[in-house]
């Protein structure tokens, strides 16, 4: 069976977590056998000769979604436009030396693009409130949508995974044009083949609030892919690595890493920190701020190696390279992840592969995802968030019982489990 999986997350430059999702479903279907290919809306030109040059050029710079103001421009002639938008093939002349991009780009069996794919389709959404159709020459088996898209693939099985439904849940958390995301995940609902969650959690979310058929909506989890380099080394090598690099020594700091949004509760966590009293550093790990100015002017202006600044004990880094980030988190003490609401909750099982303990919140679904392996607490009471602290700063048994617990609990998330679940999501779609 051949799958394609859209590019649009994969091509920002410094990832999301959907561009963690998108590369670890990619992979774990390749290594189960299946044809997986990309889909992009980067612009190759009309020259084949130059395409593949022209593609990687901008794969490698990273494509965000463009300004509202070209979103504007392109409206107009899209509402008079009701062609389907042919994609065009990535060549693999042999030209780029495409293992550059294996870090954060999956090995596609092809690549393939439409200039401005995402931003025609939601301008075109926002005005006919129509999806906008994709051809391509022998279409996949499925088009697997890794985000709530305005588009379809014709002749393929068309599905869509929905993470969460936080614009909804917690609206005031989100820029999001609230009426226009409704329209689009219920619209996503109402043509999928499939609608896929990543949790139950969110799969009852999915339901209850778009009004889904429970049997058009089907959880497979996620996995996450620790990198091979990790595989290689040990927590002594790693320990050294991270104690060098950013002068911290293993087991003696805490971490918090993803983006600076509001549902990450940045505000209580740091508040949390500083009322519990500890003197172990404070490692934060974001590289987006989503209009988190007043938080971010917690942590200091003073920038050193991969943009770290310091204030006190907190120390603040930017982006960092997956290899680098899991040697940080397997040298952590603990990770701090009291996130308001996760549509799964990806920081609690990358701690837990690590065998590092977890501080998360008892609600949406990370107590799925955290089982017994975990300290839970209410991510609205700070005092909780600094009372687990405590407790995880003095005591070293519990420490190395929740560890244990935690490898113990990240098995359920296995890339072999979560081959089984696809494979059950794929082979339902063709009976």
């Amino acid at each position: 069976m051949r799958v394609a999986i859209d590019g649009y997350n994969i091509a920002m430059p410094e990832g999301t977590g959907v561009a963690t999702y998108g590369a670890t479903l990619a992979d774990t279907l390749k290594r189960a056998g299946y044809g997986v290919e990309g889909v992009f809306g980067l612009a190759a030109g009309n020259k084949p000769r130059m395409r593949e040059m022209l593609f990687f050029e901008q794969l490698g710079r990273g494509h965000q979604l463009s300004s509202m103001k070209l979103v504007r421009d392109v409206a107009l002639s899209v509402s008079l436009n009701h062609l389907p938008r042919r994609l065009t093939r990535i060549a693999a002349i042999g030209d780029v030396e495409r293992r550059a991009f294996a870090s954060r780009v999956p090995a596609f069996d092809a690549f393939w693009t439409s200039p401005l794919l995402f931003e025609i389709a939601y301008a075109r959404f926002r005005h006919l409130g129509r999806f906008l159709t994709i051809t391509m020459p022998d279409p996949p088996e499925v088009m697997h949508w890794t985000y709530p898209l305005p588009l379809r693939m014709r002749g393929a099985r068309n599905i869509y995974t929905i993470h969460d439904l936080v614009p909804i849940k917690l609206p005031h958390t989100t820029r999001d044009d609230k009426v226009y995301y409704r329209r689009l995940v219920t619209r996503c609902v109402e043509t999928a083949d499939r609608i896929v969650t990543v949790s139950e959690a969110s799969r009852r979310d999915t339901i209850e609030l778009l009004d889904a058929d429970p049997a058009n909506v089907v959880n497979t989890y996620q996995a996450s892919l620790v990198p091979q380099s990790i595989h290689t080394t040990s927590f002594e090598e790693d320990a050294a690595v991270v104690e060098s690099v950013f002068g911290v020594r293993a087991r003696d700091f805490y971490l918090f890493f993803g983006a600076l949004d509001p549902k990450k509760n940045i505000g209580r966590i740091v508040e949390a920190y500083l009322a519990s009293q500890s003197q172990r550093p404070l490692v934060i790990v974001s590289s987006r701020d989503w209009g988190m100015a007043s938080e971010a002017r917690m942590f200091g202006d003073k920038g050193t190696i991969y943009g770290q600044e310091m204030r006190d004990r907190i120390i603040r880094l930017k982006y960092l390279p997956r290899p680098m980030l899991f040697r940080l988190i397997r040298s952590a003490r603990a990770v701090l992840f009291p996130s308001l609401y996760e549509g799964f909750g990806l920081p609690v099982l990358e701690a837990q592969q690590m065998g590092t303990p977890v501080i998360t919140a008892n609600t949406s679904s990370l107590p799925e995802v955290a089982g017994d392996a975990a300290l839970l607490v209410d991510p609205y009471a700070s005092e909780e968030i600094a009372a687990a602290i405590k407790r995880i700063d003095a005591d070293d048994a519990l420490v190395e019982d929740i560890s244990r617990r935690g490898l113990a609990q990240a098995a359920f998330f296995s890339e072999q489990r979560y081959r089984e679940r696809l494979d059950a999501l794929y082979q339902g779609l063709a009976r």
